[in-house]
């Protein structure tokens, strides 16, 4: 059993910023990658990013360039700064941890509008 603490998210104008928190514990035996997806109505969820346990990230190409994951002192949790917020990244965004197998938040709602 994993258990996730998230923070972060609420709603922000176009261009601005915000960062969410997301701390995993509990059986896990092993960090392979640590990140995020998200899912908007109607939208398939997609890749924001993730860090794996070498340290690379990776990030979709819709956030490329805008969005940095970090990850907090080789524990099992991770950071995603967002910066330039465009009305599209509006989403649910549910933080997962990759270990023997793949264990998902509860989600957190990030609305970018004015």
């Amino acid at each position: 059993q994993v258990q996730f603490v998230e923070s972060g998210g609420g709603m922000v104008q176009p261009g601005g910023s915000l960062r969410l928190s997301c701390a995993a514990s509990g059986n896990i035996w092993r960090f392979v990658a640590m990140g995020w997806y998200r899912q908007s109505p109607g939208k398939q969820r997609e890749l924001v990013g993730y860090i794996s346990s070498g340290g690379g990230a990776i990030y979709g190409n819709a956030v490329k360039g805008r969005f940095t994951i970090s990850r907090d002192n080789a524990e099992n949790a991770v950071n995603l700064q967002m910066n330039s917020l465009k009305p599209e990244d509006t989403a649910v965004y549910y933080c997962y941890l990759q270990s023997g197998e793949v264990y998902w938040g509860q989600g957190t709602q990030v609305t970018v509008s004015s």
